[in-house]
């Protein structure tokens, strides 16, 4: 119960950084392209790897605390970060081609499923 009050906290937390970073964004740098959403890919992913590494490395975190920081902050941030390491991981293990698997069908299967939501939801509500 602890672990998943940290990862909601986090969440939050990660949420709130997310939503600030999409203002700054718009503030900035305006609304041509999707900065946001790759600053916060791009950064998520970056700190994420940082975490990871440190924890196997150097800093030993109760498990609670790690999902504070990956779960909870960075799943907030972007999902993206989470999907980035599963792909770093299959590389690591040198499982070339179930990454590129999870790569190609993560990005298709889920760009898929925006449009036939958007499909269905086209039906729907109007």
């Amino acid at each position: 119960m602890k672990t998943a009050l940290m990862v909601a906290l986090g969440g939050a937390v990660g949420a709130l950084a997310r939503y600030m970073v999409g203002v700054g964004a718009m503030r900035f740098i305006g609304a041509g392209f999707p900065w946001s959403t790759l600053i916060v890919n791009v950064v998520g992913s970056l700190i994420m790897g940082l975490l990871i590494a440190a924890f196997a490395l150097r800093y030993s975190v109760s498990n609670e605390m790690r999902a504070f920081l990956t779960v909870g902050i960075l799943g907030g941030f972007t999902t993206f970060s989470a999907f980035s390491l599963d792909f770093a991981v299959l590389m690591e293990r040198k499982d070339y081609g179930l990454a590129v698997l999870y790569l190609g069908s993560s990005v298709g299967l889920s760009i898929l499923a925006l449009f036939v939501g958007l499909s269905i939801a086209r039906v729907v509500f109007q």
